[in-house]
């Protein structure tokens, strides 16, 4: 079913959030959870979890100390979408979040997109308002099937080389 949907939940970052992760517009069943990465086939926290050399996390409070303690946040490119389903690809008239409740916020120095639609969206609709470039990072999505999770790990793995030159 195609319907207009609005973000149905706020990002998550704290004072101490450097690296500032977007996705494009929560899945089915993140929206079911009211929050990110709530497909279990989803390798985002399998990912995360690796690179900060943690057990993956299983409940909402063990993804959200996950995040929050690395220095991370999380958020969507999309404020509001037409969307079938999960399907990025389906994704038509878009409003784009405003980043300035995180970049106001936080002393964020880094920007990376999980995927290219979620690219795209910021490069298209925040990236004038922002005037801050966006690292694209391969999606982490069950539908990236041609990215192994080794393969992400390591391209993922700029996030901590992006960390390691902002504490110098």
């Amino acid at each position: 079913m195609t319907e207009r949907i609005q973000h149905p939940f706020g990002p998550l970052f704290n004072g101490n959030s450097r690296v500032l992760i977007l996705g494009s517009f929560p899945s089915v069943k993140s929206r079911e959870q009211q929050f990110f990465y709530g497909h279990p086939q989803n390798r985002f926290w399998k990912v995360i979890a690796t690179l900060y050399r943690q057990a993956p996390p299983v409940t909402i409070e063990e993804k959200r100390n996950l995040i929050l303690s690395n220095g991370l946040a999380l958020w969507d490119a999309i404020a509001s979408c037409v969307i079938t389903g999960s399907s990025d690809a389906s994704i038509k008239e878009v409003r784009a979040n405003d980043l300035s409740v995180i970049l106001g916020r936080a002393p964020i120095r880094c920007i990376c997109c999980n995927g290219k639609t979620s690219w795209q969206q910021y490069e298209k609709l925040i990236r004038p308002q922002t005037n801050r470039e966006a690292l694209c990072l391969p999606s982490t999505s069950p539908a990236n099937a041609q990215w192994t999770l080794e393969k992400l790990i390591d391209a993922w793995s700029v996030i901590l080389e992006e960390q390691e030159e902002l504490s110098l």
